[in-house]
């Protein structure tokens, strides 16, 4: 039976509150983090005990209310409709931060490649120079206005960048092999960029390769499902496998201001040889926006799940453009 109606009803409407919640509550609990670890306020649960954490109890608010309404927002639409918005913003979020930590590799390599050949402090004056020299400054002051011009420019193109990033590392761990045994030079920082960028390849490449159908899957049994049966699975698996890992993923990671996400990026954790870049504080971020990508995009599988159990229509498939759902 084909569907060609929108999804009404209070089970797609829980399944989109489910969806957009998950979106929603992960800014929200991004927010209590900022909160708490940067502004020193007490936590959303400070609340509940003390009536302390108004602004982070607020912002799970917020969340809520901004679930409810992106839920009714799309009631008059297909689940598949709601699945391709979250999508939508989880690429976005991904784009921006290929392109952050393509410009972030490459000023910080010329900023030490500068300072290992003695050229920084002509260039920029002593007192420039001993800034550079710092990981805790370079951070918040080059970082980060480098990631918000990231995300600036993510609005204004679409291609994501996988192809050129993976590119960038061939190119980055070819100089690095050249420059060793060709030229007998090799400086921290060649490796540092490398590991980075191919980091940052694997890790922000999930959430898209998910969208694709892309990830490695034992079909041993899967394959010879119905449509009925693979909805299921998926459906069930996003959110008891893959949403389970990422929250525990987001919630260990910065449950204090020494836990593995939140510590390196509060300290801007630089590498540990003299002329590495200031960038390892970034591998942890990198984790986190793993985490939260994903996630999100699981989110938008259920969502995309319920719609081939209903069999709404899919025109990204060639055949028929249409799932038909097995009776």
């Amino acid at each position: 039976m084909i569907y060609a109606v929108p999804a009404r009803g209070p089970v797609p409407f829980l399944l989109r509150l489910f969806a957009w919640g998950t979106v929603t509550v992960t800014f929200a609990f991004l927010v209590e983090n900022w909160l708490v670890h940067w502004q020193g306020q007490p936590g959303a649960r400070g609340f509940l005990g003390s009536g302390e954490g108004i602004l982070a109890a607020a912002a799970y608010l917020v969340a809520a209310a901004a679930a409810v309404g992106l839920a009714a927002w799309g009631a008059n639409g297909m689940l598949r409709d709601d699945s391709e918005r979250i999508s939508a913003l989880v690429r976005y979020l991904v784009r921006g931060a290929f392109i952050a930590v393509l410009m972030i590799g490459i000023v910080d390599t010329v900023i030490v490649f500068l300072r290992v050949e003695g050229w920084l402090r002509p260039l920029v004056g002593d007192a420039m120079a001993d800034l550079l020299r710092q990981a805790s400054w370079r951070g918040p002051n080059i970082h980060m206005p480098l990631v918000a011009l990231g995300y600036v420019i993510a609005l204004f193109t679409r291609g994501l960048g996988f192809i050129w990033l993976a590119l960038l590392v061939v190119v980055a761990q070819l100089a690095l092999v050249i420059g060793r045994f060709v030229f007998s030079y090799e400086q921290p920082f060649m490796s540092d960029l490398v590991r980075l960028w191919y980091a940052s390849l694997f890790l922000f490449a999930s959430a898209y390769t998910l969208v694709e159908e892309g990830h490695v899957r034992v079909d041993v049994f899967y394959s010879s499902m119905s449509v009925k049966a693979k909805a299921l699975v998926n459906g069930i698996g996003s959110v008891v496998l893959g949403m389970s890992v990422c929250w525990v993923i987001l919630i260990l990671g910065t449950a204090t201001r020494n836990s593995t996400l939140i510590g390196p990026f509060l300290r801007y954790e630089p590498g540990p040889q003299t002329f590495a870049l200031a960038t390892k504080y970034l591998l942890a971020v990198a984790l986190g926006v793993f985490a939260v990508t994903m996630v999100m995009q699981f989110a938008s599988y259920v969502l995309k799940a319920a719609a081939d159990w209903r069999g709404e229509p899919d025109e990204s498939r060639p055949e028929g453009q249409a799932m038909v759902a097995a009776e």
